[in-house]
């Protein structure tokens, strides 16, 4: 009877890992965390236009907010001044909102994801751990300073140290803080979906939080394009100066 306790001891071992790995396997892939590197681009299903998921929600704006928001389209009106028109990127929340409908690309490493707008070559960098910068480190900016983690399979970014924005359709103040929540999911045709929803609290400009969900779609082995704005204009200005000099006498000597 010893001898056979002994030799069965390794066996219920055996048996007692096998049995705790696979309750660990469940759990791993529950917490895995999905990779979105690749082109999206606006999601063409269901929902609103753009890939909005209902109509599209503007700010309630606080009076400052409204104020300010309508000195801008007073000055402007009857123009072509907006910032697209001078190459200026849109910014945060209309980088990721809007973007003309230009598609983007995801570069996704542990520590950093970089978000490529094909609009204005804009470019967000969304980091994580030791990675994150300290915010009185970063100079306020239109994208601002965004830092990610994930909850599970959910990509959280929250993006602070904005600069105060009326060229835009999503007026906020420098104090404006986003907190943008990532999933992606497959749909029955087997296209992979991006779905971000977002909201954007602003104690200056805003009424309330100011929320909206945005959709994207894959685009296998997608690409994007290079946006030089203000290429046309150079090559505008070139074409002029070559022109004017082309008559010019050479001064080489004969």
């Amino acid at each position: 009877m010893l001898m056979i306790r002994m030799t069965s001891l390794p066996h219920a071992l055996l048996a007692t890992a096998g049995l705790a790995l696979l309750a660990l396997e469940p759990l791993a892939a529950q917490t895995a965390t999905p990779d979105l590197t690749g082109v999206w681009t606006t999601y063409r299903g269901g929902g609103g236009p753009g890939g909005f998921g209902g109509p599209r929600v503007q700010p309630q704006l606080t009076p400052e907010g409204q104020a300010k928001s309508d000195r801008y389209r007073e000055v402007t009106a009857g123009t072509n001044y907006t910032p697209g028109g001078y190459c200026v990127g849109g910014g945060m929340p209309s980088s990721m909102l809007g973007s003309g409908g230009y598609p983007m690309e995801i570069i996704q490493r542990p520590e950093q994801i970089t978000i490529v707008y094909e609009a204005h070559n804009e470019i967000r960098r969304v980091y994580f751990g030791e990675r994150v910068p300290e915010p009185a480190s970063v100079f306020p900016e239109r994208n601002g300073r965004s830092v990610g983690r994930w909850e599970g399979d959910t990509l959280v970014v929250e993006t602070d140290r904005l600069v105060e924005q009326v060229d835009t359709q999503y007026p906020h103040s420098e104090e404006a803080k986003i907190v943008e929540r990532y999933r992606l999911s497959t749909e029955a045709d087997g296209r992979q979906v991006l779905t971000a929803a977002l909201t954007m609290t602003d104690p200056k400009f805003l009424k309330e939080p100011f929320t909206v969900e945005k959709k994207w779609q894959a685009v296998p082995n997608g690409r994007l394009l290079t946006y030089e704005c203000s290429e046309p204009t150079w090559l505008d200005l070139l074409d002029r100066l070559m022109s004017d000099t082309a008559d010019e006498p050479s001064n080489e000597q004969n």
